[in-house]
C-alpha cells in the first residue's frame, strides 16, 4: 500500500507513529467491507475506539466545517460530549441502512450479555460516491457492516477500500487515508491519529507540499465531469490524550487546517465534518457515581496538539490520494489515480 512518503515527500515536522495511522492510538481498530461489482464502487468503513464502546463510552466532540452533509449522531455528541458507538463511514444514500445495522449489532451484543438495548446513538458519516457508483441501489446493509466490525484490525488498507471505494479527491481517485503524530507530554508518549474519507476538492487547487501539479495533470484528463469542490470529507480524529469534550472540539477544528493545506476551501457542495474521541477516559455506563473525576490537559499547552491534528489530517488526505488506484465507474467514467502522474511531483 503506497503512501505519500513513497514519493519522497514527508508532510510536517512532528514524528509519525509506527503505523502512521489512526490505529497508533492504542485500542483503536478499523475494518472495511468493499463492494466492487459491475454497478457498484462503494462500501463501509468502521472505526472502533475500544472493544465495548457502548458500555465504556469515550469523551468525544464534533465540528462541522461545512454542513452540506447527512451525518447521523452529531447532535448527541455535541450535547453530551460522549461517544457510545463505533463510527461508520459510507455513501450518502446508505446512511439509514448503516445506522440500522449499528443499532442491530449493539442490540445483539447487549442481548448476549443479558441486557436489553433501550437507547443508542449510532454515528454515521457519509460522502457521495454517485459519480462512480450506482448509489440508488443502496447495497450496504447489516451483512456488510457486521463484517467490517468483525474483521476490524489495527492494520488496515487505505485507498479504494471500504467507504472510499468510489470516492474522488481533487478530481483524482480518492478514498480512505490515515496518518498519526506522536507527542511527548510529561515524559509519556501520546498519539493523535486521523482517518479521512476523501471525496472533495478541485484539481486546480491541489497542493502537495507546495507542488501544484493540477494544471499539468489536467492536460491528461480533459473533459473530467466534476470540476467543483463538492462531495465531502469526513475526518475522524482519535487520541489517548486526556482531553475534555471542549478541548477535543478545539483540536477537531484544527484538522480543517490539513484540508486547507492540500487545497480545499470547503466549497458550497462539500460536507466537511470532523469527529473526535479520546480513549483516555472510561465513562462506564454501569458506574452510578454522581461525581466523575478525569485528568484534563493543561489549556495553555495545547499548541502542539493543534499542530499534530493539522499535520495528521494533511497527510491522511495525501495518503488517500497516494494509495488509490485508477477506477472505472459503473457507467464507464474513468477516475485517474495520482500514481499515474508521479513524474509531475518531483
Amino acid at each position: 500500500m503506497p503512501t505519500i512518503r513513497d514519493y519522497g515527500l514527508v508532510p510536517g515536522h512532528l514524528p509519525a507513529g509506527p503505523r502512521n495511522a489512526i490505529t497508533d492510538v492504542p485500542g483503536v481498530r478499523v475494518g472495511h467491507t468493499t463492494v466492487n461489482t459491475g454497478s457498484h464502487r462503494t462500501g463501509v468503513t468502521v472505526i472502533l475506539p475500544r472493544e465495548d464502546v457502548y458500555t465504556h463510552r469515550c469523551t468525544a466532540a464534533a465540528h462541522v466545517i461545512n454542513g452540506f452533509g447527512k451525518t447521523a449522531g452529531l447532535v448527541q455528541i455535541q450535547e453530551l460530549g460522549q461517544l457510545e458507538s463505533p463510527i461508520a463511514l459510507t455513501n450518502t444514500l446508505n446512511v439509514g441502512l448503516v445506522y440500522d445495522a449499528l443499532v442491530q449489532y449493539t442490540a445483539d451484543a447487549c442481548a448476549a450479555k443479558g441486557d436489553k438495548l433501550r437507547s443508542f446513538n449510532p454515528v454515521v458519516g457519509e460522502c457521495n460516491d454517485s459519480t462512480l457508483n450506482d448509489i440508488t441501489d443502496r447495497v450496504i446493509g447489516r451483512r456488510e457492516v457486521f463484517h467490517a466490525i468483525e474483521t476490524a484490525s489495527p492494520d488496515f488498507e487505505q485507498g479504494c477500500v471500504g467507504a472510499g471505494t468510489g470516492m474522488i479527491c481533487h478530481e483524482l481517485k480518492g478514498g480512505i487515508g490515515s496518518a498519526s503524530r506522536m507527542l511527548t507530554v510529561a515524559g509519556r508518549e501520546f498519539c493523535i491519529g486521523v482517518l479521512a474519507l476523501c471525496n472533495h476538492g478541485q484539481l486546480s487547487e491541489l497542493n502537495i507540499l507546495g507542488r501544484r501539479p493540477g494544471e499539468k495533470i489536467r492536460e491528461h484528463i480533459q473533459g473530467w465531469p466534476r470540476p467543483e469542490d463538492k462531495g465531502s470529507c469526513i475526518l475522524v480524529l482519535a487520541t489517548d490524550l486526556p482531553l475534555s469534550s471542549r478541548q477535543l472540539g478545539r483540536v477537531c477544528r484544527r484538522s480543517a487546517v490539513g484540508l486547507a493545506r492540500v487545497g480545499s476551501y470547503w466549497g458550497h457542495g462539500s460536507g466537511d465534518i470532523a469527529i473526535g474521541f479520546t480513549t483516555a477516559h472510561d465513562i462506564n455506563r454501569e458506574d452510578d457515581a454522581q461525581i466523575a473525576t478525569h485528568a484534563i490537559f493543561n489549556e495553555d499547552k495545547m499548541d502542539p496538539l493543534f499542530l499534530a491534528a493539522a499535520e495528521a489530517a494533511e497527510e491522511a488526505v495525501l495518503n488517500a490520494l497516494a494509495a488509490a488506484t485508477t477506477t472505472v465507474g459503473y457507467d464507464g467514467t474513468v477516475c485517474h489515480a495520482l500514481s499515474e502522474f508521479a513524474d509531475l511531483l518531483g
